[in-house]
């Protein structure tokens, strides 16, 4: 997203706010149709939103397909992948057993954790739950060691527990001293988990009874080996691997990668469902109002900006800002968002890879902002 999107979003403010519940713009929505079709002609399968505002309600819409080969359409019925937009969720759960005296965010983690391959790193009892929640710990990244990169790839469409992947941590140093700097680490929201199943036996289960079943998110699911299998109405994951602007199926490996992921990831919802989780958690139904300050208590990189607060992001917009998610995956790929000061949300998701370079990933390197745009300007 670029900083000239919110000049336009605001310019639309006035307009949404005296709708009084009459629809979402016919023109907005043709405006948005147009853009996902500019996308969809340039090779991405399928794209799929949902924008709230009080004034205007819901709108959702999708274009494209979920199973290209069998050019079957894509509809906002089917369940998209949340990739790291599940954080949001896993920092909802630790902030609510902060909140029943369930834990302390200024506990050390190894006072739920003694796993050896985390045990071996120096400052490591320094390291507290809220810096695993801002980021700020000095774990380093479990996901990029290359000796998990070659397992994964020789038998992609094998499930491994949490405590598999981050046994790849084993021998790395801290990547700084715990609590000195920020740095985006997918390790801190897979440690999140185990300490979570700690504390509640099951966090998977936690999460199902006191976020899903409280919003009534009855299309939001957490994958794992238990039901890979099941026929759930996942979209069709597609990812540019030949790099010759032609996308191949990869759903099964996407599914498989996701299902052994907690946390960080792990998760598929449909584009209400996301937007409804977002809606009640701004809305106070998950959390008291103290706890939503502190999780916009962002840390600031080594440019001075305001990056990550507990389990959110900032997005500076310039003339407005949002709070909310990116996620991105080998077939998949998805932002959730709240505008403060417009009262609006949107969730904005794609079947098609985010996370590696391809022709078609570059040419649509502005798309998030054309969206944004046709929905606000």
């Amino acid at each position: 997203m670029k900083k000239q999107t919110a000049t336009f979003i605001l310019i639309i403010f006035s307009a949404l706010s005296t709708a009084q519940t009459k629809g979402f713009p016919e023109e907005k929505k043709e405006a948005v149709k147009t853009v996902l079709q500019k996308y969809l002609d340039m090779g991405i399968p399928g794209l799929a939103l949902t924008v709230f505002n009080a004034d205007t309600g819901f709108w959702s819409h999708a274009a494209g397909y979920s199973n290209m080969e069998n050019k079957e359409p894509l509809t906002n019925e089917h369940l998209f992948y949340l990739q790291s937009v599940s954080k949001t969720y896993m920092a909802v759960q630790i902030l609510q057993l902060y909140e029943k005296k369930k834990l302390d965010l200024n506990d050390p983690i190894t006072k739920y954790l003694s796993y050896d391959w985390l045990m071996d790193k120096e400052g490591i009892d320094e390291v507290t739950i809220k810096m695993l929640l801002n980021q700020t710990s000095g774990i380093p990244e479990y996901s990029t060691d290359p000796i998990l990169v070659s397992r994964i790839i020789q038998n992609p469409q094998k499930v491994l527990s949490v405590e598999k992947l981050l046994s790849h941590l084993r021998g790395k140093n801290m990547d700084f001293a715990p609590g000195t700097k920020y740095a985006y680490r997918n390790s801190n929201y897979e440690l999140l988990s185990l300490i979570a199943d700690k504390i509640t036996g099951d966090h998977v289960a936690y999460m199902e009874k006191h976020i899903f079943k409280k919003l009534g998110l009855e299309s939001t699911y957490y994958l794992s080996i238990e039901n890979i299998s099941d026929d759930l109405n996942i979209a069709d994951a597609y990812w540019d691997v030949l790099l010759i602007g032609s996308p191949a199926n990869i759903s099964k490996i996407q599914r498989a990668n996701v299902s052994s992921m907690k946390g960080d990831d792990g998760m598929v919802t449909t584009t209400k469902d996301a937007v409804l989780f977002l809606k009640g958690l701004v809305s106070g139904k998950l959390l008291k109002p103290r706890t939503l300050e502190m999780m916009q208590e962002f840390v600031l990189n080594d440019k001075g900006e305001k990056k990550y607060g507990l389990g959110i992001q900032y997005y500076d917009l310039d003339v407005t800002y949002a709070i909310g998610h990116s996620g991105g995956g080998i077939g998949a790929g998805c932002v959730l968002l709240y505008l403060p000061e417009l009262d609006s949300i949107v969730f904005m998701s794609t079947n098609f890879n985010t996370l590696m370079d391809s022709p078609i990933l570059r040419e649509a390197e502005n798309m998030q902002q054309e969206i944004l745009m046709a929905l606000f300007m």
